[in-house]
């Protein structure tokens, strides 16, 4: 094989090596993602670099088409449709953005990373490079978040592998003292194994198991408990009295994911339940798009999907506490968590309904991203998911 065939070639395996390293659910491997700026800045032609974005992306999201399979309960041929062309918006900043010009290459990747991590761009803005932050720079916050940037411009600059190695020590320092993070005092989140029955099985016995659920947990020093997305299901003025009555006789908050219907659509939520009633807690800015986001339906006058409020409630209170709250999709993408830090919350609670996911790591990337997040901005972390 030729030379100049050769160097593309193992751009591309690298930049796949390093999608799937760093996306591997495995929140100290998140900076492995670090190394697709140095690959994007060595490719020779646009054409290449377009590969290297499309073989990093397509790797770090290789778990989508068998789980639109399984959501769909279909082939794979709608994840593999939906898998292509989310990679899309990705692949096409990064090769519109390339350049063999060294001297404006760093400020065309800061538009590339910026473009990714704020609407519209960054609604599939997934496998986001800056998300190692939390793991190189961990509790430095917006700080930290400067830095990473900083180092993201050095990677595809010729002094790349000065920046590559000070990166590269910081990570190990960071590995070799890390600490899970804390959950915050009285809080608890509770993960659930009740597969794709979550949110669909509305029946009275359900509620009722999950109201025991909550209870065990509330016996104890713990004052807000934490389900996952669609744990209650709809939400209805049935559903509030029900779970108000149940928690008559204790002091627990229970924050718990729900739907909210109407003839247009529904919004995905999270409520808060005590005994002195029910509210909305939040409604989704960012839900899964295709799947529950359908925008379109709007240009042919039909209705259903989810809503988003793309920069809505980026912190709400529960009692004392400013919560950032994140659901599902929200933990894949970069700006939710940012907008929210912008409002200084005093802890993040993220939750997930990942049944769909079963046999790919989606989920686990989510947890990982999420940890990534809290652990930069140093921030107590409530995790609650079904699977």
């Amino acid at each position: 094989m030729r030379r100049d065939h050769r160097e593309p070639m193992l751009l591309i395996i690298a930049a796949m090596l390093a999608g799937t390293i760093g996306w591997s659910g495995h929140v100290l491997l998140l900076p492995a993602a670090l190394v697709f700026p140095i690959l994007w800045a060595r490719a020779q032609t646009r054409s290449v670099s377009v590969l290297v974005s499309a073989g990093y992306f397509l790797a770090a999201s290789r778990g989508l088409p068998e789980g639109v399979a399984t959501f769909y309960s279909s082939d794979l041929w709608p994840g593999l449709l939906l898998w292509l062309c989310a990679s899309a918006s990705f692949v096409g900043v990064h090769a519109m953005l390339w350049t063999k010009r060294s001297g404006t290459r760093p400020f065309r990747y800061l538009v590339a990373a910026t473009l990714m991590a704020v609407p519209p761009f960054a609604i599939t803005g997934w496998a986001h490079p800056v998300t190692a932050a939390g793991v190189v720079f961990p509790g430095l916050g917006w700080w930290g978040l400067a830095a990473m940037t900083a180092g993201l411009m050095g990677l595809v600059t010729r002094m790349w592998p000065a920046v590559a190695i000070a990166l590269a020590g910081l990570w190990l320092w960071s590995a070799a003292f890390w600490t899970d993070s804390k959950l915050p005092e009285s809080w608890r989140g509770v993960d659930l194994r009740l597969g794709s029955t979550l949110g669909r099985d509305v029946s009275m016995q359900r509620h009722r198991d999950l109201i025991a659920t909550v209870k065990a947990p509330a016996s104890g020093n713990i004052s807000n408990v934490v389900l996952p997305e669609s744990a209650i299901g709809f939400w209805t003025p049935t559903v509030e009295r029900l779970w108000v009555k149940a928690l008559e006789d204790t002091e627990v908050s229970v924050v718990a994911g729900a739907a909210v219907v109407d003839a247009e659509g529904y919004d995905n939520v999270l409520v808060v339940l005590s005994a002195v009633g029910g509210r909305i807690l939040y409604r989704e800015r960012m839900p899964v798009p295709g799947s529950m986001w359908q925008p379109w339906r709007l240009w042919f006058g039909e209705s259903g999907g989810a809503r988003a409020h793309f920069f809505a409630n980026p912190s709400v209170a529960i009692g004392d506490h400013q919560v950032a709250p994140l659901i599902c999709y929200e933990q894949l993408v970069v700006w939710p968590v940012l907008q929210s830090m912008l409002h200084g919350p005093d802890l993040i609670v993220a939750v997930g309904n990942g049944w769909w996911t079963k046999g790919t790591s989606i989920v686990a990337i989510q947890r990982a991203s999420t940890i990534a997040w809290a652990k930069l901005f140093a921030k107590p972390l409530v995790l609650s998911f079904n699977t």
